[in-house]
């Protein structure tokens, strides 16, 4: 029996077009024979739909979906992802479903494991499966599990039950495993460890189609696999694109059909990083209806990096740059970023501040009078700056992208109102060493496009003379470590001294990132592809007073 794969790119909340992706996929995977098409978790809707799952509108449109779709299962089952309700009055009054159709006929079985940490909040709305049941595919007892109820292992505590347990017992022959799982750097390889135990356990192959596509922050890169019984990768779909691929199951085990297609495990390294980043910012423009976006380009490492991952991820024409030099700017940096746009083929503006800082200055200047020149001038730079960027945003319809790094973010080396500005931003969940190892990836990829003065200069915000960034903070090669410890390993401060950071270090690095959160709430939301990004995934109290 030849199954199908199906691993597509939903929009949350568009039924029409999810249906007919859906029903085209089934159709496709017909006319090549499959007995059994495999789509994503919550396919129908998209995941995840967070609130949208509180209007009973939205229910009821899901059911509705649903309906065209097992209209279309005739002579194919199909399995898919939707909402179902729960028919007790107490409990959540929905779960997270997967479906088996065929001609007319409906298995559901519910989601159990509803994860509630990192960047899940299903708890919220779903009530858990109490039942876990296989059901009939052909002569073969087969079983349905979704996403997180192949993960128990694997979450990072101890699940109280166990779904594989409950399908092992019942003596299944093949599990299929509908999913919805974000990508962040080293997840392909999880992925793989957790399919491996859950062959190993059930002693019957897996088939796992993941969703595809971008939502917001989270960026789902697909990479849907078939494991044997012997935990072999007998077929992989690619990330980051659509993909149809068949499996040939023989009651007992699954090979890849011959004209099936296969993709390696990429590497988790900086070429990956550069296409998540790419393929976050292009659905983002494409599923929010911007077609063109404008930054603000300084001439430095970050500005350079994220105009770069904007024109692949837009076309170059498509990429606005203004380049905003004030009396601090080196002729270097205004230089540098005029050869950066050049080099990519973007259209840019150069538009001085020096007179509107002044008159800022001036305006201000009676209630400032008697007290020295501190940060509070510094910022000023920056929010005339945001005020120019939001004003090109607002006439000509770019989005305005965001390019402080996660470095900034953690630390606070970020103007509210000014550098913080943006609709989105690129490489906040990138840390500033990692940004280095992205402009000389950019560059081995598309020629040197990116000047090597802006990779080698020393980092400055160039709001007030001879500034650099190593005035106010550690150096980089020091401060991401810490900083990755802190933020995505959640050691505290004693763990950190005891591991052989400096004491001195750490209480300054901590204070910096603590007392920064209120600027973080007001951030704009950030392409997640670390294991704990600034935004959902981090919640953390702004009156604490914890350290």
């Amino acid at each position: 029996m030849k199954i199908c794969l199906a691993q597509l790119n939903y929009r949350i909340g568009d039924f029409s077009a999810n249906v007919s992706k859906i029903k085209a996929a089934i159709e496709e995977a017909k006319q090549a024979g499959a007995a059994l098409i495999l789509f994503s978790e919550l396919a129908v809707c998209g995941y995840p739909p967070e609130d949208l799952l509180d209007y009973d509108d939205f229910i009821r449109r899901c059911e509705k979906a649903l309906d065209e779709v097992a209209a279309a299962a005739t002579g194919i089952t199909v399995v898919v992802g939707s909402v179902a309700r729960n028919p007790e009055e107490e409990g959540r009054r929905i779960a997270n479903a997967a479906y088996v159709l065929r001609e007319g006929k409906r298995f559901v079985q519910w989601k159990t494991l509803l994860p509630t940490y990192d960047v899940f909040h299903e708890a919220r709305y779903f009530e858990p499966a109490e039942n876990i049941l296989p059901f009939d595919f052909g002569d073969v007892n087969a079983g349905v599990l979704v996403c997180e109820d192949t993960w128990e292992r694997f979450a990072g505590f101890q699940y109280a039950e166990s779904p594989i347990d409950r399908l092992q017992a019942a003596g299944i022959r093949l599990l299929l495993n509908p999913s919805a799982s974000p990508f962040n750097e080293g997840k392909g390889a999880l992925r793989d460890a957790v399919l491996r135990d859950t062959t190993s356990r059930l002693q019957a192959p897996v088939v796992y189609v993941n969703q595809l596509g971008a939502h917001t922050d989270l960026i789902f890169d697909g990479g849907s696999t078939a494991m044997n019984k012997r935990g072999e990768v007998i077929l992989r779909l690619p990330r980051f694109r659509e993909a149809l691929e068949y499996v040939l199951f023989d009651g007992t085990d699954i090979t890849a059909a011959p004209e099936a297609a296969t993709w390696p495990l990429e590497s988790e390294g900086i070429a990956l990083l550069r296409e998540a980043l790419v393929f976050g910012l292009r659905e983002y423009c494409s599923k929010t209806g911007f077609k063109t976006a404008v930054l603000g380009s300084s001439g430095g490492l970050d500005s350079a990096v994220v105009q770069a991952l904007a024109s692949e991820a837009l076309g170059a024409e498509n990429v606005h740059a203004m380049l905003m030099p004030s009396g601090f700017s080196s002729e270097g940096s205004v230089n540098d970023a005029r050869q950066l746009s050049e080099n990519l083929g973007n259209p840019f503006e150069i538009v001085p501040i020096a007179g509107l800082y002044d008159a800022f200055n001036h305006a201000l200047h009676p209630m400032f009078q008697g007290r020295e020149a501190d940060v509070t001038e510094e910022n000023i730079q920056a929010r005339v700056r945001g005020i120019l960027l939001m004003a090109a945003s607002n006439k000509f319809g770019h989005l305005l992208l965001n390019t402080s790094n996660k470095s900034e973010m953690a630390v606070g080396y970020s103007t509210l109102y000014g550098d913080l500005c943006g609709g989105i931003s690129v490489i906040g969940d990138v840390f500033k060493t990692r940004v280095y190892a992205l402009a000389r990836h950019i560059n081995e990829v598309h020629g040197a496009v990116i000047p090597e003065a802006i990779i080698t200069k020393a980092p400055s915000a160039e709001l007030r003379p001879d500034q650099k960034d190593s005035d106010s903070l550690p150096p980089y090669e020091e401060l991401d470590p810490l900083l990755q410890a802190y933020i995505e390993a959640c050691k505290g401060k004693e763990t950190l001294i005891q591991e052989g950071f400096g004491e001195a270090l750490v209480n300054r690095v901590l204070k910096l990132v603590d007392r920064s959160e209120y600027k973080r709430y007001q951030a704009p939301p950030i392409l997640r592809v670390s294991r704990r990004a600034f935004g959902q995934g981090r919640r953390m109290p702004l009156v604490a007073h914890y350290g």
